[in-house]
């Protein structure tokens, strides 16, 4: 039997997904809704579908669903709509709030002008310097890595910030050829369950330049988590002694500050609303 499930669609720097409320309309097989509905030409579009709902150890919970119905464990840009949609909505009003992800819960300050949230900054915790691949690691030490794609070799430090990165320092990268460079590290045997691909260049004034491969998504216009895991790879390198960072994307930019004193990384900027609507399901 069909529904009526009202949606609303949302961006953080031009990372659109498809939000809905499940506390009041429950998805059932959200993979598969997921890849119908993100669609460009067929369904709502979107980068993927993200699931607000209720949490029995957090203010609420999120789920995504990438646009090939693969599940994400944290989405910095979602996090960031999810604090407006429901200080926006009026399903809170509180100004500090949690969330609980398949990364841990994670922490919102929203910043309110005029009654609405203007921007949200996201407590992303403590970043890890290892994958899955490396379990026997000792140690949570910065590692950097050579891979060999098209006979060159390019430097990479892995990140995760509740989701794995790989991001690559080159000299422009306006230049680099991301969706051919990206699928293939995306899927490299380093990664065994793939991984989110970021490059990355200076800028004269000390920001980043930064363009992502999303894991499960493609080419995006900005990724939250992949901001962070530059900024970090940056500090961790040594390639700037600034603990702030710009970071500039194509949707963008994000200010991501790692602290010395807590070691936890705080992501700051923008959410938007682009639009609400009904789909039936």
């Amino acid at each position: 039997m069909s529904r009526t499930i009202p949606f609303t669609k949302m961006h953080g720097l031009g990372n659109d997904y498809i939000y809905v409320n499940t506390m009041l309309h429950p998805i059932d097989h959200p993979s598969r809704v997921a890849m119908l509905w993100s669609d460009r030409h067929t369904g709502i579009g979107g980068d993927g579908l993200v699931l607000i709902g209720s949490s029995r150890v957090a203010d609420f919970s999120m789920r995504i669903f990438n646009a090939d119905g693969s599940e994400a464990m944290m989405c910095g840009n979602a996090s960031r709509c999810i604090g407006k949609y429901v200080y926006d909505k009026g399903l809170t009003d509180k100004t500090d709030l949690t969330l609980e992800t398949l990364s841990g819960i994670r922490h919102l300050s929203l910043h309110v002008e005029n009654g609405e949230v203007a921007t949200v900054t996201v407590d992303m915790g403590i970043p890890v310097f290892r994958n899955a691949v490396q379990v026997a690691a000792p140690d949570n030490s910065l590692r950097e890595y050579g891979f060999k794609i098209d006979e060159q070799t390019l430097p990479g430090t892995y990140v995760c910030m509740g989701n794995p990165h790989l991001v690559i320092f080159t000299a422009d990268a306006e230049q680099v050829p991301l969706g051919q460079l990206g699928p293939q590290l995306e899927n490299h045997p380093f990664f065994p369950q793939r991984t989110n691909v970021e490059f990355a260049s200076f800028r004269p004034d000390g920001s980043i330049r930064m363009r992502v491969w999303e894991r499960g998504s493609g080419i995006t216009r900005a990724c939250g988590t992949g901001a962070c895991a530059t900024a970090v790879a940056a500090i961790a390198t040594h390639h700037t002694g600034q603990r702030l960072l710009g970071i500039h994307m194509d949707g963008g930019n994000l200010d991501v500050r790692w602290d010395k004193t807590d070691s936890h990384v705080y992501m700051t900027g923008t959410a938007s609303l682009a639009f609400e609507g009904t789909v039936t399901l």
